[in-house]
């Protein structure tokens, strides 16, 4: 059975629930909602799996914080023998629209800390990450107050659908490969 492995990226702790930073653990907190996935206390985070025609999906929220996320990437994914090209981290971008969805095969860490420990751990760039949105619609702001505040009730009703879309992306991708993934989903919008 092929395995994927599955990364919403985000910080532990009620401190950060709802923050903007950690929307890659809202996108998983929703599907296993949805899909009554457990997600039970593992090494490194909070694990849990679905099986979806013929694949095993592994869900992991790191418990190292975003600045730490490449151990916890690198350690689930030698466990499960899970191979590169079948390993998805979502993740929220400074640089997109809210709520705009991007999903890349490779890249920079566009100066995104967790991202960029990832790379560190895994030594390639070359991994599929599915950005979110998260920009402000201010010009200037301090960057860390930013991606660590809560979403406003307006932000929250504006990222809603972009969840839902997200766990469409990740189904998607774990049947039918980055590049088509990428095709279907890429500048559309619902």
């Amino acid at each position: 059975m092929n395995k994927y492995l599955i990364v919403g990226l985000g910080n532990i702790g009620s401190e950060y629930d709802n923050t903007r930073h950690n929307i890659g653990f809202m996108v998983i907190d929703e599907l296993s909602d949805q899909f009554e996935i457990k997600m039970t206390e593992a090494k490194l985070g909070q694990k849990g799996s679905k099986n979806h025609k013929g694949r095993k999906l592994i869900f992991l929220k790191p418990s190292t914080f975003m600045n730490r996320s490449g151990k916890a990437v690198r350690y689930w994914a030698l466990k499960e023998n899970i191979p590169l090209e079948n390993i998805l981290i979502i993740t929220d971008d400074l640089h997109l629209p809210i709520g705009n969805l991007r999903l890349k095969g490779k890249g920079s860490d566009g100066g995104h800390n967790g991202l960029k420990d990832i790379q560190t751990h895994l030594n390639t760039p070359v991994y599929a990450r599915l950005r979110f949105g998260i920009k402000s619609e201010k010009s200037t702001f301090n960057q860390i107050d930013f991606v660590l505040g809560k979403f406003s009730p307006e932000e929250i009703t504006s990222v809603a659908p972009s969840i839902k879309r997200c766990i469409e992306i990740i189904f998607f991708f774990s049947f039918a490969g980055l590049e088509n993934t990428m095709n279907n989903f890429n500048g559309k919008k619902d």
